[in-house]
C-alpha cells in the first residue's frame, strides 16, 4: 500500500498539467474561502493565522535550506521584506478585506486581470515594448475589470460608483503586480528557500496588521468553521499552490506555467456558484471573456516585421 502511494505521488509530482490546474483550482477556492470567511474569522486576523502556519510548516522542512543559502540572501534582506509586506501581506489583507463586499466572482475575475496589471507596471519600470496587439489586449482587460466594477449598469458608470470591494481588489492586484515585478532580480536561491524566507517576513510582519484590528476592536478569533477557513487557506493556496506551481516551472517552463493562471477566473466562478450559490448575470459572463481575451491578446509576442 506504502509502495503505491508513493508511486501515485511520484506521479502527481512528474506531471506538470495536473500539477497546475490543482494550483489554480486552490486559488480559485480561496475566493471562496474569503467568502466563507464573513462571520467566522475577522479578515486582518486570517492573514496573520495564515502566515504564522505557513512560515512554521515550511521552517520544519526547510531550516537547513534556509542556513545553508542564507549568506546569498542576506544582502537582499531589505527588498525582501517590502516583497514579504506587499506582495503576501498588503494583498492577502486587501483581498479578504474586499471579500467582505463583493462576490467570490467578482473576486475571481479581477484577479484574473493580473497578468494585464503586471504588464503594464513592466512597461513602467522596464520600459518594456508592447506591441498593437498587446495593447489592445490591455484595453480589452481593462474593459472587463470596469463592467465588472460597474456591475453591467451604465448608471453605475456615469456616477462613478463603484463596489468599494471591487475597488480594493483592484488595489491588491496593483500591489501583487509589484511583487510579481521585483521577481525578476530576486536573489538566485531555490524556489522553495526564498518562499519560506518571505512566509516568515510575513508572518512578523502581519502582527502589527492583526494588533491593529484588536486595537480597534473589529478582530474576532476563528470559529470552528473559521478554524478550517483558516486551514484550507494555509494549506492549499498557500503552501501547496506554491509548492506546486514551482514545480510546474520547473517542468515545463515559466511561459508554458504562466498560461495556467488564466484558468483562476474560470474556477472561481465556478465553485462560487457551485459552493456559494452566487448568481451568476450577464455582465459576469461578459466580462470573463473581455478579461481572458485581453489577456491572450497581452500575452502574444509582437511579430517581427
Amino acid at each position: 500500500m506504502f509502495s503505491a502511494a508513493s508511486r501515485l505521488g511520484n506521479g502527481l509530482y512528474a506531471n506538470a498539467i495536473l500539477l497546475l490546474v490543482l494550483t489554480t483550482l486552490f486559488w480559485g477556492g480561496n475566493t471562496v474561502a474569503g467568502r466563507l470567511a464573513i462571520g467566522e474569522v475577522s479578515p486582518l486576523i486570517v492573514v496573520a493565522l495564515r502566515w504564522i502556519i505557513v512560515a512554521s510548516v515550511m521552517l520544519a522542512f526547510m531550516w537547513p535550506r534556509v542556513l545553508r543559502e542564507w549568506p546569498i540572501m542576506r544582502p537582499h534582506i531589505g527588498k525582501m521584506a517590502l516583497m514579504a509586506v506587499f506582495g503576501f501581506v498588503g494583498f492577502n489583507s486587501l483581498f479578504y478585506i474586499a471579500a467582505q463586499s463583493t462576490t467570490a466572482i467578482n473576486l475571481g475575475i479581477i484577479q484574473g486581470s493580473m497578468p494585464v496589471f503586471v504588464l503594464i507596471g513592466s512597461v513602467i519600470a522596464f520600459s518594456t515594448r508592447v506591441g498593437l496587439v498587446q495593447a489592445l489586449g490591455i484595453f480589452v482587460t481593462v474593459a472587463g475589470v470596469v463592467l465588472i466594477a460597474s456591475q453591467g449598469s451604465l448608471e453605475v458608470l456615469k456616477s462613478l460608483s463603484v463596489n468599494p470591494g471591487d475597488g480594493i481588489m483592484l488595489m491588491a492586484c496593483v500591489l501583487y503586480s509589484g511583487y510579481t515585478l521585483a521577481l525578476r532580480n530576486r536573489p538566485q536561491v531555490s524556489g522553495l528557500v526564498f518562499f519560506t524566507v518571505l512566509s516568515v517576513i510575513a508572518a512578523i510582519t502581519s502582527l502589527p496588521v492583526a494588533a491593529y484590528e484588536v486595537v480597534q476592536g473589529t478582530a474576532q478569533w476563528p470559529t470552528f468553521n473559521g478554524w478550517l477557513v483558516v486551514l484550507y487557506i494555509s494549506i492549499f493556496p498557500s503552501c501547496l499552490s506554491q509548492i506546486f506551481f514551482m514545480r510546474g516551472v520547473e517542468l515545463i517552463g515559466p511561459a508554458r506555467a504562466g498560461v495556467f493562471i488564466n484558468l483562476v477566473p474560470i474556477w472561481a466562478p465556478i465553485l462560487a456558484v457551485g459552493i456559494l450559490g452566487e448568481p451568476f448575470e450577464w455582465h459576469h459572463g461578459v466580462a470573463l471573456v473581455l478579461v481572458l481575451t485581453g489577456i491572450w491578446m497581452s500575452e502574444r509576442k509582437q511579430k517581427r516585421v
